[in-house]
């Protein structure tokens, strides 16, 4: 089939959503689908093909703030230009927001099916950095976004409820999958250990962006127990500042590739406090390389950890539990262990191939679905 591809964020930004769509646009390149990729230009690194998709960019500005954020400029015309031209079977929209918004629009002009993928917490984001006033005008931007689409994909329970509870149809959830060749018990590198914790200290893992809404503020609760060392994978606008808050904590910086699959290994706990997780898959990864977690519970990670089995969750701003929960498992060698074997055998068969493989079925769906209420529509006039 022919599938348009927009893209809120793309290369050469790493993140969750840019990750899940290499994935994607992998699996239909074995598929033998042909795919374009519209999303914000970078100014470097500007590939015009990736993994045998055709990449198209838009002109684009920094997010003030955090400027590897770039947000795509023009209008609608333009996008139903494009769409027009390469006549996609579907219109997949990855976790729109604004370039999301007028594709929307521009497919819905062509009479185009769209599937639109929930995957960013926007209103969330706007109260977390400040500007609650905002959060009922970013919500009126995503349920205008998933009422246009023909199926709305969210990537936890969580998430399912919570646009469904803002009144947005035909919700279906769509998870995440989880390289569990790439990340695995087996990378686990003493090297790495004596690297980052000489003493021997029990290592305290997290890895994601150093931004406020992971709420890394929260890590102070857990920053200076007794034997053990704080590791912060990843960069973001709260860098230098969080380097001067924790300064007895490893900073490794941005890490890919193996590289990161052996720092996750070889932590002996992951922690994760951020509240907007619309899923986290950072979670999935640390349990596929044998690492329990202790996570805030709220939204994705209320599917991704059981506790009591593969890690803690603990209430939203409960740092006191936060802290007695990473005791707990650091300071119990067994617990731990018993912890991590069960959050590794958790993550298995969560392939990316089944995962992608489901989206395909979403797709005919969708197609589905529109040509139905087309037909429908026309016979009612």
């Amino acid at each position: 089939m022919k599938v348009a591809i927009i893209a809120e964020s793309f290369l050469p930004l790493m993140n969750g959503v840019t990750h899940s769509l290499l994935k994607i646009l992998h699996h239909l390149a074995e598929r033998g689908d042909e795919v374009l990729v519209i999303a914000p230009s970078a100014k470097q690194h500007e590939a015009t093909e990736v993994a045998g998709a055709r990449v198209l960019r838009l002109p684009a500005v920094p997010l003030t703030g955090y400027r590897n954020l770039r947000v795509a400029v023009g209008g609608v015309n333009r996008l139903r230009v494009l769409l027009n031209e390469f006549q996609p079977d579907v219109v997949h929209l990855a976790s729109p927001f604004i370039l999301g918004w007028r594709a929307a629009q521009a497919a819905q002009q062509l009479g185009l099916p769209i599937v639109a993928v929930y995957q960013t917490d926007v209103p969330g984001y706007a109260a977390k950095y400040g500007v609650p006033f905002l959060e009922n005008k970013a919500w009126e931007r995503v349920e205008n976004i998933h009422l246009a689409a023909t199926r709305t994909l969210a990537p936890s329970s969580h998430a399912v409820t919570e646009l469904r509870s803002h009144g947005i149809p035909r919700v279906q959830l769509w998870p995440r999958g989880v390289d569990t060749v790439r990340f695995h018990p087996a990378k686990r590198s003493q090297l790495f250990r004596q690297q980052v914790a000489p003493g021997g200290e029990r290592i305290i893992g997290y890895v994601g962006r150093l931004a406020l809404e992971k709420q890394l503020e929260d890590l102070a609760a857990i920053s200076e127990l007794p034997g053990t060392k704080l590791v912060i994978v990843g960069e973001g606008p709260l860098g230098a500042e969080l380097r001067n808050r924790f300064p007895d904590a490893y900073f490794t910086g941005f890490l890919d590739g193996e590289e990161l699959a052996v720092a996750v290994a070889s932590f002996d706990l992951f922690v994760h406090p951020g509240e907007l997780e619309t899923f986290c898959q950072t979670i999935q990864e640390a349990m596929a390389s044998g690492v329990p977690v202790v996570a805030t519970g709220r939204g994705g990670p209320l599917d991704l950890v059981e506790s009591s089995k593969t890690g803690w969750l603990y209430p939203p701003g409960e740092l006191a539990q936060f802290r007695s929960y990473v005791l707990d498992l650091i300071g119990d060698d067994a617990k731990r262990e018993a912890f991590a074997t069960a959050a590794f055998r958790t993550v298995q068969g969560r392939t990316w191939q089944a995962v992608c493989a489901r989206l395909i079925e979403h797709y005919h769906d969708a197609i589905a679905e529109h040509a139905m209420a087309t037909t429908s529509m026309k016979g009612s006039r």
